[in-house]
């Protein structure tokens, strides 16, 4: 049987939304894939996912590159893209371990994500994950006329195959889509925001604490950013990580850098670049 467990990607990119698979949320009755009527800017027992507000902009077809750092040791590289795809949006994730920590471990991950333009509801996605020895892809599909997240899973190692079927509200977002869906939000400095955010197995609410605002200076440029908090269920993570994402405070609203506090160390992903088509 294969064992559920976040991926390291999925770690550094959204630590707070990292979920657990396979075990069964609660019934929810099967609805079409809608957009909510209003934003929610509190923490609530089941949050909709509020469509983006008219001012968002997103930052389409560039890649953004990300170089990170595990305590002082250049630890790897991480990219993001969203772009059009016909009627969707597609969000495009990697990250490589490299150097003395790709030699310790070996990361090579690849992210592909669908989503509608107008209510940020995902569609699918799909990984492909090389951790140490580990080889897995993965594949959630949102079925929104049946209420359902289906959750396709091989372990290439073990030539094991898993196969689950989730319970979903009207619209959820997923771990690789939720680091955009996060920007789209007001982000008012003081002010929690709740939004849906599934994994394949159990929907979880995921808080996100908007903090402060910073002068981010980076590789690729010098940024004004808006600092938030991302939070998720107890349960998600036996030892809880805390993480912090800063967001460029205009339109776009890019990631300019993510920092994850674990238990062995801190690791921060700070924009080297910005490659345009």
């Amino acid at each position: 049987m294969i064992k559920p467990r976040p991926t390291l990607t999925a770690i550094i990119l959204l630590a707070g939304t990292a979920l657990p698979q396979g075990k069964p949320a609660p019934a929810a009755p099967p609805q079409k894939s809608t957009p909510p009527p209003a934003a929610v800017a509190t923490a609530v027992k089941t949050p909709i996912l509020a469509p983006p507000g008219p001012t968002y902009r997103p930052s389409l077809d560039q890649t953004l590159v990300y170089a990170g750092q595990w305590r002082v040791f250049p630890a790897g590289t991480g990219t993001l893209k969203i772009e059009q795809a016909g009627k969707e949006l597609r969000v495009l994730g990697s990250a490589d371990a490299s150097g003395a920590i790709g030699l310790l471990y070996h990361v090579h991950d690849r992210f592909e994500s669908f989503l509608d333009p107008a209510s940020f509801c995902s569609h699918n996605t799909s990984r492909s994950m090389e951790e140490g020895f580990r080889r897995v892809n993965m594949n959630i599909t949102f079925d929104y006329q049946r209420g359902k997240a289906i959750l396709d899973q091989k372990n290439l190692k073990k030539n094991e195959t898993r196969h689950t079927e989730n319970e979903i509200p009207n619209c959820v977002t997923d771990v690789i889509s939720g680091i955009y869906y996060a920007g789209t939000l007001p982000l008012e400095a003081g002010k929690t925001y709740s939004f849906p955010v599934n994994d394949g197995g159990k929907t979880v609410a995921v808080e996100l604490h908007v903090e402060a605002r910073e002068q981010i200076k980076t590789p690729a440029g010098t940024f004004k950013t808006i600092r938030v908090q991302p939070d998720a269920p107890r349960e998600v993570f036996k030892d809880k990580p805390k993480m912090w994402i800063w967001y460029s405070d205009d339109a776009a609203r890019i990631p300019v850098q993510i920092r994850v506090r674990m238990a062995w160390g801190m690791m921060t992903f700070t924009l080297s670049r910005v490659d345009k088509k």
